[in-house]
């Protein structure tokens, strides 16, 4: 079962919020989120209410405070599951928006996109299976966008 834990202060302590299903706006059950346990799942965690702002990846696990998912504050205001995680995946990107211009279709992890693709940006997207992330650098820790089937 999917499930994460919101706390208050770091090492999970203060104040808490459980949370089993999506949610878009958090702020009426916390005031700032220093710790996070995911017991279950993996989630995106948003800085703004409606799955808005900055996002952050989060696999079950423990996150004493905000600095061990990558965040430069304590604000958690929207969450969702990461429902298509499975064995297989699969998407088509292409260089310039509305499925136009050159493409290319991946089935599995690449960690140097760069090095495969032609193009420095990705305008289209289409998830045929999986969930995918997209960092902005090659670096794990840098921005980055979820797309899913």
């Amino acid at each position: 079962m999917e499930k994460i834990i919101f706390f208050e202060d770091k090492n999970f302590q203060g104040r808490f919020y459980e949370c089993s299903n999506d949610s878009n706006d958090l702020q009426g059950y916390l005031n700032r989120c220093n710790s996070i346990k995911v017991e279950g799942g993996f989630w995106v965690i948003y800085e703004r209410p409606n799955y808005m702002g900055y996002q952050y990846v989060l696999s079950p696990g423990e996150y004493p405070d905000y600095q061990c998912w990558l965040s430069s504050n304590d604000t958690i205001r929207s969450c969702r599951i990461i429902r298509n995680v499975g064995n297989s995946w699969r998407l088509k990107v292409w260089e310039r928006p509305n499925f136009e211009g050159q493409s290319i279709e991946v089935a599995d992890n690449m960690p140097a996109f760069h090095e495969r693709w032609h193009s420095r940006d990705i305008h289209s997207c289409k998830v045929f299976e999986g969930a995918w992330i997209f960092y902005e650098q090659p670096s794990v820790g840098s921005i980055h966008r979820v797309a899913e089937h």
